[in-house]
């Protein structure tokens, strides 16, 4: 292991609120950002600079794939610092120089592994052929002759492996991609089935899915959005990107008109998916909309999506105290760790520091910050292929989801829910309870002896804009899950085991704003499992200054009897314990329609969410219901779904 070296110090220049008057941040911010965040890690470094052995978490990959893991991606970012400043960055080639020179050098002892050694590296050659690709003045045609020739061979090692059939194809692509250039050995027929791979998960409006099952992710706008850019810019002349161009642009722009709708006013991200420790990566696709064009956003929302997710992980402590980034969420949560999940891992946010690779003068960087769409009013969004209806609300400045068309898993499939996929909710201010059987958003059954039930494999019944108010619909057998304990490494699917089944619940989710009327229909219970109906609400930290809540709704069906608040004091993600409120049947739950309204309000907006009822009927069949600021929906037309 490699001496430490001393700490290096952050300085940052003053705050501008005339060019980012809702962030201050500048391009010499991002630069003395990332700037810091390399000589930190450096200071970890081998002697050879080949190897970063940086303190925390090893992966199941083992160290010599951790390091490599360290110095790929922390590449990948110094790339885009020498693309956008070619001049002014000469120390960090020099640095990254030596250690591909002794990575790839045959007879170096601690050399890297290869892709055809090990499956990790072929994550992280990518990020290396990527990175010499922007930079090839710069570093690559610099390089002795004898370096060129290691890294070539190196590289090809990837040719004819076989990849997961997920956003791991553009590895291999951008890769073979990059030997195409240099003069060295790629097979166009990987190059071709990637491609193709890549196309079949396409879902549509800019959306793919990360794989066969209903996997939508952070992966949708960091690698299959920002990869066939990259790919555009390392080899303009080829006939396939050519080709390509305006299919891949057009996609790329439908996604960020979504994901701009998924950013908060606080700078966070929508809080969902696997990989999470990547953090601030989220923003990688709204630069990749001004490095290619392809983008309907003005350049000001740009960077005040990307600002904000930086500032947002910046204030929240997700850099440690030297400077290095843990694994977690604000600061380090171990929780948080998968199996592929080392010390370097989390520099892939690197990916969201993609900006740096366009100069100074470019116009996303000269145009004044314009507010997000969050920011500037209230918003209702449909987005229809991962199944998600989008309340955005100005007074708190908070973005969540309702989710009835995504769990990571396929219809009919019988698994435990994952956490960060299957949940009916998630925002821009909560992070998801992490234990697989939990209340979080939930309407479940809880038998005898406390187990609860997974609506994982459900069946998405669509969604649809009420004049202002947004439904979705998602019906289930659900299952109790007795999970395996050699159940295989968490890759953001739920947990297989032993299903018992239970009744059919089908769930209508009515929303607007900080407000949804939950209908819930209840068939096919069974006496014998005395099972107890739970409707759950949103998870919330006592310190985050958000208020959560579950009310019944009178004279709706069959009634709740019996609420509560489950607690968790320990810590999470975002702070130190977690309430999350609930409702549901004193007893044994019976076939039956059943009702609640779920508040996630900020504080001081909470009160004004509270003033929901159903009006105009004395019974459910016709009755509408009200929302605060007086809208309604007729509760009719949803029925008609809960009785399909």
């Amino acid at each position: 292991m490699p001496a430490t070296a001393p700490p290096v110090s952050l300085t940052l220049p003053p705050l501008d609120r005339q060019l980012s008057p809702f962030t201050g941040l500048t391009r010499e911010h991002w630069c003395a950002y990332a700037d810091y965040l390399l000589r930190s890690a450096h200071r970890h470094a081998t002697d050879d600079h080949a190897n970063l052995h940086l303190p925390g978490a090893s992966s199941a990959n083992g160290p010599r794939s951790d390091s490599l893991e360290a110095f790929a991606r922390t590449f990948l970012l110094a790339s885009f610092r020498m693309a956008g400043d070619p001049e002014g960055t000469g120390w960090i080639a020099d640095w990254y120089a030596r250690g591909l020179d002794a990575g790839t050098n045959p007879a170096n002892p601690d050399r890297w592994p290869t892709p055809g050694e090990l499956g990790q590296a072929k994550v992280e050659a990518a990020s290396l052929a990527v990175g010499l690709g922007l930079t090839r003045e710069l570093l690559w045609d610099k390089l002795p002759q004898r370096v060129q020739e290691q890294l070539i061979a190196w590289f090809e090692t990837v040719i004819g492996e076989e990849y997961p059939p997920i956003n791991w194809v553009w590895f291999q692509i951008v890769v073979e991609t990059f030997l195409a250039s240099v003069g060295g050995r790629y097979s166009d027929q990987d190059i071709d089935a990637g491609l193709a791979i890549h196309d079949s998960l396409y879902r549509s409006h800019g959306w793919f899915a990360d794989g066969p099952e209903r996997a939508y992710d952070h992966y949708v706008g960091w690698a299959f959005q920002v990869y066939p850019q990259l790919w555009e810019l390392m080899a303009p002349g080829d006939p396939r990107v050519k080709a390509r161009a305006k299919l891949d642009g057009d996609r790329l722009a439908d996604f960020l008109d979504d994901a701009v709708h998924l950013v908060g006013a606080n700078g966070a991200p929508l809080i969902q998916g696997r990989s999470l420790i990547y953090r601030f990566a989220a923003a990688a696709p709204f630069w990749t909309g001004e490095l290619s064009g392809h983008t309907r956003l003005s350049p000001g929302v740009t960077r005040r999506a990307a600002s904000g997710i930086l500032d947002y992980f910046i204030r929240q402590g997700a850099m440690t105290h030297d400077g290095l980034l843990s694994i977690g969420w604000h600061g380090e949560f171990p929780g948080m760790k998968q199996s592929y999940s080392g010390a370097g891992s989390p520099y892939w946010a690197a990916k969201g520091m993609l900006g740096l690779a366009l100069p100074a003068d470019h116009r996303v960087w000269t145009a004044v910050e314009e507010p997000l769409p969050v920011e500037a009013g209230d918003t209702r969004r449909l987005i229809a292929v991962p199944g998600w209806q989008v309340d955005g609300t100005v007074a708190d400045g908070m973005v969540r989801i309702r989710n009835h068309g995504t769990d990571h898993a396929n219809a009919g499939v019988k698994v435990a829910d994952s956490p960060l996929y299957a949940r009916l909710g998630y925002s821009t201010h909560t992070f998801p309870d992490l234990e697989p059987e939990s209340l979080d958003n939930a309407v479940v059954l809880v038998d005898s002896a406390g187990h609860i039930t997974h609506r994982t494999g459900f069946e998405y019944l669509g969604q649809q804009d009420l004049g202002g108010v947004l439904a979705g619909a998602s019906r289930s057998t659900v299952n109790w899950i007795a999970v395996d304990p050699d159940a295989g490494p968490d890759h953001g699917s739920g947990a297989s085991g032993t299903a018992t089944a239970g009744p059919e619940v089908t769930v209508v989710s009515l929303t607007r704003g900080a407000v949804e009327l939950r209908l819930c229909r209840v068939r096919g219970t069974d006496p014998a499992q005395e099972a107890k109906l739970r409707i759950g609400g949103w998870p919330v930290d006592a310190s985050s200054g958000m208020a959560s809540a579950v009310r019944p709704v009178p004279g709706f069906g069959t009634r709740l009897g019996d609420a509560g608040t489950w607690h968790r004091d320990a810590p999470h993600p975002m702070g130190e314990s977690l309430a999350i409120p609930w409702i549901g049947t004193s007893g044994a739950a019976n076939d039956g329609d059943y009702a609640a309204v779920v508040i996630l309000a900020g504080e001081g907006s909470a009160d004004g969410a509270a003033g929901v009822r159903f009006v105009d009927s004395d019974s459910d069949i016709g009755a509408r219901f009200e929302f605060p600021d007086g809208i309604t929906a007729n509760v009719a037309a949803v029925l008609e779904v809960l009785s399909r």
